[in-house]
């Protein structure tokens, strides 16, 4: 009989309509609530998909938090975000309505949706600074109350973790609580010296006292077992009574609890005991896996083949090994797959030092959390010409996480780096050419790419020095120039299609130029040539590949050779709500029929 969680029954308590609703009940009917939102959290991430194993882990530490403090007017700050599904449905979103999808709730925190979500913070390490700020502001403002960061044990594996703790243990009077939520993982298990300290405290192993907290200047608490209700209402109210007190600096609440607990196949799960899940049958063992071929699969394979050939490659990840594709290197070469926690700072100087040193690293990373280590890309990297290759998945519009994880930075962050090399394949077969050709690459290189299954291959139809032709015919003269960055480029080529369909002989030719940066000199040449030139890529429009372009080509233009129209086709300069992936394009413009329109627009039609 397959494994399932425990079926709705009498014992079970519907779901309070708000925190106030829920400090009325009894104790005596935690338990039964308890069972009755782990049912939901399966439910609804079975037909949805979501962060499910997070959320089954801070049942009952959600239940004691909302009872104890008093949301909003005590802000709870969830660090990450995507452990606050229990959160959101005890303050007046019970069924999680449209989670994930367009226009329904976020799988985050979202101050749109409640006065109770105060941080979207979906990037971690950040909770304990705003719950911090948050506490002198209201001290400041002589309003009572305290303020609570709810942070994992992951996330103190990112340095502004461990600054807002700094600061805060010199904070006499702070009323800052940080729950820690120690479940020994972030995504995968959490490493470092924190993550060892954490468990020998766990064990009784360290005198009262003398644990690092304590030892800062800070009030320690526990460790507490983050499933029993009793001990959590006892720990949460001396939680509020250290934190209430002036003589002392800010409270860590220590509370132990288990990724999954309650549904027997995301506590079975080595992997990350579901971390993240698609949509699942209850019936089923396992969670419908994703087609084999993937941009993050083939990364992880090109990366293993490069270590093969090469000694001296190896691979760092900031606590996202499995998502990033580089499992398969890490169990055939475990001393060369390094997981430095969540710290992308340190993951590309670690990679800086190791490149000094011989080494030839690979750096994994999701496209949107590039944004947290721009400083050392620019000046420890790419000042220093360390021969560094970063590659970044879930690049672009990436659909279901929301504004957070879209990876639409990274183009605009990469061509205001002096020379740096960037390849944005447009299929699986050139990712796989990428990743060698950016490891033979002196100085820093990127190579991103989306979310998802690998599209079809994509052929070329003629090589020329500025890139792959991939429509029309680049030896003659041309009238619009499609410049396709990255895996658009199918789009990209229905739209010429199209375009030239409606118009015999109008020459329209769409050119893969493999290499996006530095911007190749035949790449100028042919562009400067062309009638008009149009370039797509699934960044920011204002800022990235075709904006560098545009500015090359302007700069080359006078009054008697004024040059092509140009036009960059990217994503706007916003904020981009959840949706699917093919969704947001189709709104951006970006899909074969809005390129299309575009370019018509641009003849003047």
């Amino acid at each position: 009989m397959p494994h399932r969680i425990v079926p709705a029954t009498p014992a079970e308590v519907p779901v309070p309509k708000d925190p106030e609703a829920l400090r009325a009940l009894p104790a005596e009917a935690l338990p039964g609530l308890a069972r009755t939102l782990r049912r939901r959290l399966v439910e609804i991430c079975a037909e949805r998909g979501g962060h499910l194993g997070p959320n089954l882990g801070v049942v009952e530490l959600t239940l004691a938090l909302h009872r104890e403090f008093r949301s909003p007017h005590e802000p709870i700050v969830f660090d990450t975000g995507h452990q606050a599904y229990v959160h959101k449905m005890l303050t007046g979103r019970a069924a999680l309505e449209g989670l994930r999808r367009a226009g329904g709730t976020s799988g985050y925190p979202d101050r749109g949706e409640s006065v109770h979500d105060v941080v979207e913070n979906s990037h971690a390490s950040g909770s304990i600074a705003w719950a911090h700020g948050l506490d002198r502001a209201h001290r400041l403002a002589g309003r009572d109350g305290v303020a609570v960061a709810v942070t994992g044990d992951g996330a103190l594996t990112g340095g502004v973790g461990l600054e807002a703790l700094n600061e805060l243990a010199a904070d006499r009077g702070s009323r800052t609580i940080v729950v820690l939520n120690d479940n020994t993982r972030s995504y995968a298990p959490t490493v470092g010296g924190i993550a060892q300290h954490l468990a020998a405290l766990r064990e009784g192993e360290i005198a009262p006292g003398a644990d690092l907290f304590t030892t800062l200047g800070l009030t320690y608490l526990g460790p507490v077992d983050g499933h029993d209700h009793e001990a959590l209402a006892a720990a949460t109210a001396d939680a509020r009574a250290a934190a209430e007190d002036p003589s002392r600096s800010g409270v860590v609440l220590h509370v132990v609890t288990r990724k999954g607990a309650g549904f027997a196949r995301a506590e079975a799960d080595a992997v990350d005991h579901w971390h993240a899940t698609g949509p699942f049958p209850l019936e089923g063992p396992e969670t419908v896996k994703p087609a084999a071929d993937t941009w993050s699969a083939r990364l992880g394979a090109a990366a293993l083949a490069a270590a093969r050939a090469d000694e001296r490659v190896l691979a760092l990840s900031a606590a996202m090994v499995d998502p990033v594709g580089l499992t398969p290197m890490q169990r055939e070469m475990p001393a060369r797959v390094l997981d430095v926690g969540i710290a992308e700072q340190l993951a590309l100087d670690t990679a800086a030092g190791l490149a000094k040193g011989g080494r030839l690293p690979l750096v994994a990373l999701y496209a949107t959390f590039l944004n947290r280590a721009h400083d050392q890309l620019l000046l420890d990297l790419a000042l220093h010409g360390e021969d560094v290759t970063i590659t970044l998945d879930r690049a672009g519009i990436t659909g279901d996480d929301g504004p957070s994880h879209h990876g639409i930075w990274d183009l605009a962050l990469a061509a205001q780096v002096p020379g740096l090399s960037l390849w944005a394949p447009r299929d699986g077969a050139r990712l796989d050419a990428a990743v060698p050709a950016a490891l033979a690459t002196s100085g820093p290189s990127v190579v991103r790419f989306p979310k998802g299954a690998c599209p079809e291959e994509l052929p070329t139809l003629a090589q020329r020095a500025a890139g792959d032709v991939l429509a029309g015919d680049a030896d003659a003269p041309i009238d619009v120039l499609l410049v396709s960055i990255g895996a658009l480029a199918d789009r990209a080529v229905a739209a010429a299609r199209s375009v030239a369909e409606a118009r015999p002989g109008l020459n329209v030719v769409v050119l893969d130029p493999v290499q996006a940066l530095p911007l190749p000199p035949a790449l100028l040449e042919l562009a400067a040539g062309a009638r008009a030139v149009v370039t797509i890529e699934d960044g920011l429009a204002e800022r990235g590949i075709g904006a560098a372009l545009g500015t090359r080509l302007a700069a080359g233009a006078t009054l008697h050779a004024p040059g092509p129209v140009v036009r960059s086709l990217g994503v706007r300069l916003e904020f981009l709500a959840h949706a699917k992936r093919d969704a947001i394009l189709a709104a951006q413009g970006l899909d074969a029929e809005g390129i299309a329109a575009q370019v018509r627009e641009l003849l003047g039609e």
